[in-house]
């Protein structure tokens, strides 16, 4: 949240994440548990965008690219030790790694593709 008000002076700007980031947790969590992979897909993706996000808007990072491949890493991670272990756990493994493949693709791109922003 940033010092600068709003449209009035009355006002402060509100930040539009932490809603996102509440909604991506459980739906995350839910279609992991369930074993539904689009909801668990769509759940990582609105969870680790939505951190990066207020990460970005709070001037932690500069860009959100970079942070969405380190949330791709740590996603392949867990999701190959579900997906490649013996504990039975593979389709969810699998969507978990779906999740990371396409932060990872979004991390690269936005980082290759986006032209960067300069001081005005």
């Amino acid at each position: 949240m940033t010092e600068e008000p709003g449209l009035s002076d009355q006002y402060r700007m509100a930040s539009p994440w932490p809603p996102f980031v509440a909604f991506g947790i459980p739906i995350a969590e839910l279609g992991i548990l369930f074993d539904v992979f689009a909801v668990a897909v769509g759940g990582l993706l609105l969870f680790c965008g939505s951190v990066t996000g207020m990460a970005r808007e709070a001037g932690y990072v500069k860009t959100v690219w970079r942070p969405l491949v380190v949330f791709a890493a740590l996603l392949l991670v867990v999701g190959g030790a579900l997906a490649f272990t013996d504990i039975g756990l593979v389709t969810r493994g699998y969507a978990i790694i779906t999740a990371g493949v396409l932060l990872a693709l979004a991390g690269v791109g936005g980082e290759l593709l986006v032209p960067r922003r300069t001081a005005a």
